[in-house]
């Protein structure tokens, strides 16, 4: 943790007037792999360190997160009223066809439901979890923009958006002179790059601001696995090894893979810091990224997260990390040749 408050960075909540601390604490452990009186350690240790922005969603653990954070909050009323709250809808929290989606008519119920679950008539930060095939976009942004002017959310942002989306959103919203959108939550990570070539330059473009999700890619820029052992025991992938985008087999083959995180560990070694905080450090410097969501599921995982707010990586290191993890892509569009055709020289010339 960090030995003092003022050791902590806060910065913009993207193109809001709103401040976030650098690390925001992801909630979907909650319910799930922590119980409540965890959860509510780990919102302790995180405000006791300076954090004030927690994030979750509707359907994290069918609603207990959010309930788990309403209770704390409830216990808490002085340390509450400092915190940023975020929260998401989209999936199904029923078996309905109007139990999903951001439709006007399934967004309505799924505010209220969060307002409910948290005991706040009030959520900072309201977020699309994905995009809706089904619905118009303009249907969803203007439901966001009537809440904003209700009172019920003070910004929107979205989650796991692509680069056209993104842009479609903003500019869709600036048209109709509704309330733009302020954020973007994307899986980013030293493993995870690919965001990069389209999605990261919309944000910028957009001013949106960067929450990424599953920093530290699963748990394999902590440094706790090794090449061609299969983890066991009681981390993510011990308990499932074929988990989603994170699974082992594809991972431990991917010689890039090794590469990171041989790097990531020598740079932790030179510092006399964990692999986790390195990884973070990184993540935390790249452009448009406002909060790096925590996820831990233990008060030393959080601990030990929280320290990379006040590590500082140098250039060198920044470009060794970022060199060795460089997202692989094809020459058109986004290689080199491609990259090439969308710049020119302010002198002219070939």
């Amino acid at each position: 943790m960090s030995d003092s408050r003022n050791a902590v960075t806060y910065r913009r909540l993207g193109s809001s007037g709103a401040v976030v601390c650098a690390h925001a604490l992801g909630t979907m452990t909650f319910g799930a792999e922590a119980d409540e009186a965890t959860s509510h350690a780990l919102i302790n240790a995180y405000v006791e360190g300076g954090g004030n922005f927690l994030d979750t969603a509707d359907v994290y653990s069918a609603g207990v997160s959010e309930e788990i954070i309403g209770r704390w909050m409830s216990a808490h009323p002085a340390q509450a009223s400092q915190i940023v709250l975020a929260t998401k809808a989209r999936f199904p929290m029923g078996q309905g066809p109007n139990d999903l989606g951001t439709s006007r008519r399934h967004l309505r119920v799924a505010l209220d439901a969060s307002l409910q679950r948290l005991g706040v008539e009030h959520i900072d930060l309201y977020q699309l979890h994905a995009w809706d095939a089904l619905t118009p976009l303009d249907e969803t942004l203007r439901f966001l923009d009537d809440a904003i002017t209700a009172g019920k959310i003070g910004y929107y942002g979205f989650s796991n958006f692509t680069g056209w989306q993104v842009t479609k959103a903003a500019m869709l919203a600036e048209a109709h002179e509704w309330a733009r959108p302020v954020t973007l939550q994307p899986q980013y990570s030293l493993l995870v790059r690919g965001i990069e070539h389209e999605i990261v330059p919309a944000a910028l473009d957009a001013g949106l601001g960067l929450l990424p999700w599953s920093p530290l890619g699963g748990g394999w820029l902590s440094g706790k696995y090794r090449r061609d052992e299969p983890p066991t025991g009681s981390t993510r992938l011990g308990e499932n090894p074929e988990r989603g985008m994170e699974a082992w087999a594809a991972r431990n083959e991917n010689e890039r893979t090794w590469r990171i995180i041989d790097a990531v560990t020598e740079i932790a070694e030179a510092h006399g810091v964990s692999a986790s905080q390195v990884s973070l450090a990184w993540l935390g410097a790249q452009p448009a990224v406002t909060s790096v969501i925590l996820g831990a599921r233990s008060l030393e995982q959080l601990r030990d997260n929280m320290g990379a707010l006040t590590l500082q990586l140098d250039a060198a290191e920044l470009d060794r990390l970022s060199e060795v993890s460089a997202p692989p892509a094809e020459d058109y569009p986004y290689g080199a040749p491609g990259i090439a055709q969308r710049h020119r020289k302010i002198e002219g010339g070939r």
